[in-house]
C-alpha cells in the first residue's frame, strides 16, 4: 500500500498564506506523481487552528507565535499543529514535505519575531510537534532529497520507481 505524505498547503498552490497568496511548487515530477495519486495531505496549520486569510503576519519569539500587532496567536497555532497531527495518525504518514521558513512549517531556520526577515535557528510549532512523532520533514527546497527517501521506502509502488 502506498503511504501518504503530508504537505504544506500553499506548497500545491492553495492561497493559504497570511497575504491570501501561495507558495506553489511547479513543474516538480515527484509532486505531481503524489498529486495524481492522491497521496498528498494538504495541511496548513495556520488556517485550519482558526486563522483568517489574510491574516497579520506571525512570527515566533520565545516560543511563542505572535503576529506584527503582538497578539499571541499561539494557541490556533498549537490547534493547527494537532490537526496535523491527526493527519499523520490517520493516513500513517512518515514523511512531510513543508514550507521553509514558515512560523508554523519551517525547519531548521524562522524568522525571530522582529518582522524584519532576520532568520534564526528554530522550528515552527507544527515542526516541532512532527519532529516528536518521528517524521521525516523535508522543506520545498529539499525536493530531490524527499524523492530519494520516499524511493528508499519502497511504498510508492510503480508509480515513481517506474520511471
Amino acid at each position: 500500500m502506498c503511504k501518504k505524505v503530508l504537505i504544506s498547503s500553499c506548497l500545491l498552490g492553495k492561497n493559504v498564506k497570511y497575504n491570501g497568496k501561495n507558495n506553489l511548487i511547479e513543474q516538480n515530477y515527484f509532486i505531481e506523481k503524489l498529486k495524481s495519486s492522491n497521496l498528498l495531505i494538504p495541511v496548513c496549520p495556520e488556517v485550519d487552528g482558526g486563522l483568517p486569510i489574510p491574516r497579520v503576519p506571525v512570527e515566533i519569539l520565545k516560543e511563542r507565535a505572535l503576529n506584527k500587532n503582538g497578539e499571541d496567536k499561539t494557541r490556533e497555532f498549537k490547534k493547527g499543529a494537532k490537526i496535523a497531527l491527526e493527519n499523520i495518525s490517520q493516513n500513517d504518514i512518515k514523511m512531510a514535505i513543508m514550507k521553509s521558513k514558515s512560523p508554523s512549517c519551517g525547519r531548521d531556520w524562522i524568522y525571530d519575531g522582529s518582522f524584519t526577515k532576520t532568520l534564526i535557528q528554530g522550528d515552527g510549532i507544527t515542526i516541532k510537534f512532527l519532529k516528536q512523532q518521528q517524521i521525516q520533514i523535508f522543506t520545498e527546497e529539499e525536493l530531490d532529497d524527499a524523492y530519494k527517501f520516499w524511493k528508499a521506502l519502497q511504498v510508492l509502488n510503480p508509480l515513481i520507481n517506474s520511471s
